[in-house]
């Protein structure tokens, strides 16, 4: 056994004891059981075999630190497919999705047919600013080609420092363009509304991030100037929504309950097991809601949907969401990395767990394909999007029942 791989076991040793006697003498010291001492040594003794046999024998050289990243990464995927090993570049996107800005030029892109193009520049954003355009594709980073197989790469290579110059070059109608710019603080739009005829609301929420319950209120409050007077009914929809920040659901739910109950959860820590309950405020005033939904409606999405149909605030319609029951815990490390690690199972106010089963809509209607459109700057179709339009035969009808009983 090499020194490098011998200091590489010590080291691991070390660190198994480490933890062990952390747990308030916990897992060796506090079951005086030399047969855990002597199973955490085999163990330990095991990988750094695996280690040598892999650097000497494998057909290409590999450095010790991707080896061990490797075998860290397999540990906590190993546990279950939402816990995730994160390196600086992952955090950073993570951090991103749940905090909802960052510094670059503030472009939607993605991989079409090979090409890398702009999806939509965020308004007000330098790259909006610019003159960049959705369907532009682009070429290059500071002079610098891209591929279209590193889409990753790319987007990294837009973001940076506040303030920093950046090029980027497009192509548009067979015209390469370069765009000079400077990178600034990007807000992240999670929230899609439009105003509706007579007098409802549709508001499309893509992901949950820190800033996602203000938007939406923000958002219902410009429909109902628009409007006039207060919404008479809203369409929520959380279709192909992943989910996101467990707050943020809350936070969502709690804009359209007076009381109860929104989630509740268990875990082994005490931080992991918790009640979340709604505050006096309905943002609707008790107007009537439909939320969407479908297979792609996950996690904090199932959140709201369940807390809203067990409260018999709002009618489900679409097909039954994911099933991710699960709350996952981000953990900064060491180094700008973290782990996100499974912490807890949550329960919709009735106490029952969606995980694997998912929500159950109150009206089925099969997917659309095609619908909703990712993209938070395309409207409503109300001509071929059937969940929308049996969301809005609903609203209608409540309204008239509504109006009748008056």
């Amino acid at each position: 056994m090499s020194l490098k791989t011998r200091a590489i076991l010590v080291l691991v040793i070390g660190t198994l004891m480490g933890v062990s006697l952390s747990f308030g003498g916990g897992l060796l010291a506090g079951r005086n059981d030399p047969g855990t001492e002597e199973l955490a040594w085999d163990q330990a003794r095991l990988l750094a075999e695996v280690m040598e046999r892999v650097k000497r024998d494998y057909v290409e050289p590999i450095d010790d630190s991707v080896l061990l990243e490797s075998a860290i990464r397999g540990m906590v995927a190993d546990l279950d497919s939402h816990s995730q090993y994160l390196d600086v570049d992952e955090y950073r996107d993570i951090r991103i999705s749940t905090t909802g800005t960052y510094t670059g030029v503030g472009i939607e892109v993605s991989d079409v047919g090979g090409v890398i193009r702009v999806i939509t520049p965020i308004a007000g954003s330098p790259a909006a600013r610019s003159g960049i355009r959705s369907g532009d594709q682009i070429i290059a980073v500071d002079n610098i080609a891209v591929d279209a197989d590193k889409l990753q790469e790319t987007i990294g290579r837009m973001r940076g420092r506040r303030g920093s110059k950046i090029s980027i070059t497009v192509l548009r109608d067979d015209e390469a363009i370069v765009h000079e710019m400077r990178r600034e603080v990007v807000r992240v739009a999670s929230v899609y509304q439009e105003a509706l005829e007579p007098s409802f609301g549709y508001v499309r929420v893509n992901q949950f991030s820190e800033t996602t319950a203000r938007e939406l209120s923000r958002a219902i409050d410009a429909m109902q100037e628009e409007k006039g007077g207060m919404l008479e009914g809203l369409v929520l929809d959380l279709r192909n929504n992943p989910g996101g920040v467990l707050e943020a659901a809350v936070d969502v739910s709690d804009l359209f309950l007076d009381s109860g109950i929104i989630v509740s959860a268990d875990g082994r820590t005490t931080d992991s097991r918790f009640t979340r309950s709604a505050h006096r405020g309905d943002v609707l005033d008790g107007a009537e809601m439909i939320v969407l939904v479908n297979n792609g409606s996950a996690s904090a999405s199932e959140i709201v949907a369940g807390a809203l149909q067990d409260h018999g605030r709002a009618v489900i319609v679409g097909t039954a969401t994911f099933g991710k029951g699960l709350v996952q815990t981000v953990m900064p490390l060491s180094r700008g990395r973290a782990i996100k690690l499974t912490t807890s199972r949550y329960f919709t106010p009735s106490g029952g767990s969606i995980h694997e089963t998912g929500i159950t809509p109150d009206i089925f209607v099969q997917d659309t394909p095609g619908f909703p459109d990712l993209s938070l700057t395309v409207g409503v179709d109300r001509e071929n999007d059937a969940q929308l339009l049996e969301a809005l035969s609903q609203l209608q009808h409540r309204r008239v029942m509504h109006s009748s009983v008056q």
